[in-house]
């Protein structure tokens, strides 16, 4: 069943809605299967891995084979650190991000549902992602993009994968509230993480993290946040295998956000249970960029269920940590994914985090994604003359 977070209310798994029609707040699936762990064992690291806790037909699946994704134990930084440093690479998912997860279980819904279109509003990865599933299943694909917001790579993604891309004259949040309105009509199958399957993808994150680890919890689990489904899915998939006895203890959520699009670090800061949306905000992580979370309330609760934190971080700390992630553990990731590895190095400096800490750091989208902003944020090649004598001057200048 799907159910209220706020009133309780319940709602059948085969009734499309988006939020509570009694309150207005968003839902979760309630997802607790009666299974031993063994059961994952000598399966595909595939997310499907866990399917007993995914709630969809599993006759109907719609997979690119996403999930499994590395699990890197980074010694230099995390010396550096004082921490146990590891960085779960969801980059290597198939069209480059996290969102391939949430959309493998939201398309499957959508074939089992029978609906015929699908559509979302996108700062980029959910585009690229949900155009590629959409291609997959055989269905009609609409996305809305903010005009001039979205950087090139994700844009190519959803344009070839066949989906049908408008641009809308003004921000994401504005876009999500149009198309989000075309779904009420029954227009189209919305898949923003305001869709709690979506999460139900993303939540598998949470059940590999601690089955990479041995089947047990780190101390603290850092990742970006910008329409906050992923931090609160996370939680949800740990806490899952919790309740079903698999692991002992639980992670500390950190969420850490740009400091021109903040409303959930700031609504934590002041210890308030909502946010206070940016009504224009801005960064270079585009796939952050985004002032009124829709799974805020969600994310909050996450947080401060875990006692974990929230944290801003500039725009030059985040270009920052994707050139150190890169060039010193070589794992490339664009400029959103850096901010968890950006929030980490200031958290160790403001002593948030504990020297010892078992940290893992979400990085969720692949350098790809924004190749400008990784070339921009490099020297030009030297030209050289194509001979010997003019390479070995180079070499030992």
């Amino acid at each position: 069943m799907m159910k209220c977070i706020t009133c309780g209310e319940e709602y059948d798994l085969g009734e499309i809605i988006y939020t509570c029609s009694k309150c207005g707040s968003t839902l979760e699936v309630i997802c607790r299967p009666d299974v031993s762990r063994d059961i994952f064992e000598c399966r595909k690291s595939t997310m499907w891995k866990y399917k007993e806790f995914m709630p969809v037909n599993e006759s109907k699946i719609v997979s690119l084979e996403e999930g499994g994704t590395p699990f890197c134990k980074c010694q230099k930084i995390g010396d550096k650190l004082g921490i146990d440093l590891y960085v779960k690479v969801e980059g290597s998912n198939p069209t480059g991000s996290f969102k391939d997860r949430g959309m493998s279980v939201g398309i499957t819904k959508a074939v089992e549902l029978g609906v015929d279109t699908v559509g979302c509003a996108s700062t980029g990865n959910t585009s690229a992602s949900l155009a590629a599933y959409a291609a997959r299943a055989g269905k009609r694909c609409i996305v809305l993009l903010p005009s001039g917001k979205v950087a090139l790579g994700k844009l190519a993604q959803a344009m070839f994968h066949g989906a049908e891309v408008i641009s809308i004259k003004g921000n994401f949040d504005e876009a999500l509230e149009t198309v989000t309105s075309l779904a009420l009509e029954g227009q189209l199958y919305l898949l923003n993480s305001i869709n709690p399957f979506r999460l139900e993808g993303q939540k598998s994150i949470g059940f590999e993290v601690v089955d990479d680890l041995g089947w047990k919890s780190p101390d603290r689990i850092i990742l970006p946040v910008g329409n906050a489904g992923n931090i609160s899915a996370i939680w949800k998939g740990v806490s899952e295998f919790h309740e079903a006895g698999f692991i002992d203890d639980l992670p500390m959520m950190t969420g850490i956000q740009a400091e021109g699009a903040a409303p959930i670090a700031n609504a934590v800061r002041k210890g308030k249970n909502s946010i206070e949306p940016v009504n224009n905000p801005e960064t270079i992580a585009t796939a952050i960029r985004i002032g009124a979370p829709v799974s805020a309330q969600k994310a909050l609760r996450a947080i401060y269920d875990s006692n974990g934190i929230a944290e801003t971080v500039t725009d030059d700390e985040i270009l920052n940590a994707q050139k150190l992630l890169a060039r010193t553990e070589g794992i490339g990731v664009e400029p959103a994914s850096a901010a968890s590895i950006a929030g980490l190095l200031k958290l160790v400096e403001n002593g948030e985090v504990d020297k010892g800490e078992q940290v893992v750091c979400i990085v969720t989208g692949h350098l790809l994604k924004d190749p400008n902003t990784a070339i921009n944020a490099c020297t030009k090649p030297v030209e050289i003359d194509a001979n010997v004598k003019a390479l070995s001057k180079i070499i030992n200048s």
